[in-house]
């Protein structure tokens, strides 16, 4: 039964006008934009949307819109995200080269409490040195 839906689908796709693409659909100049540095899409930052659509006559600038108010709101929560953990590395680094010199100092004493060699050996490491 299968056999013949099969057959009658694959017919009726050869003689229709209309071409099915399985692609994943890629936005026209995208990979241009993103060569040069540019956003992926004209939507997503950019004079044309971040500045207003409009101004009054006498030239004051026209309210901000709500998208343009939520875009400037998300981009000021990453760019304190960005510092938060821009700080919070700066101190790890600083935790790690303060544990560094502490085990090299912890070693030094260590080596410092070790036993010196007197008499002849060290007149034999005097020599040698």
């Amino acid at each position: 039964m299968a056999a013949p839906v099969r057959t009658l689908c694959c017919s009726v796709f050869r003689l229709s006008s209309r071409q099915l693409s399985t692609t994943c659909g890629v936005q026209a100049g995208q990979k241009w934009r993103t060569e040069h540095g540019l956003a992926r899409s004209g939507t997503e930052y950019g004079p044309l949307t971040d500045l207003p659509d409009w101004s009054f006559a006498d030239g004051r600038p026209a309210p901000p819109l709500k998208g343009q108010l939520r875009r400037r709101e998300e981009k000021e929560a990453l760019a304190k995200r960005i510092v938060t953990l821009s700080s919070e590395v700066d101190q790890g680094i600083e935790m790690w080269k303060d544990k560094v010199a502490e085990a090299k100092r912890a070693e030094e004493h260590k080596k410092s409490l070790l036993l010196k060699p007197k008499g002849k050996l060290l007149m034999k490491k005097k020599s040698k040195s």
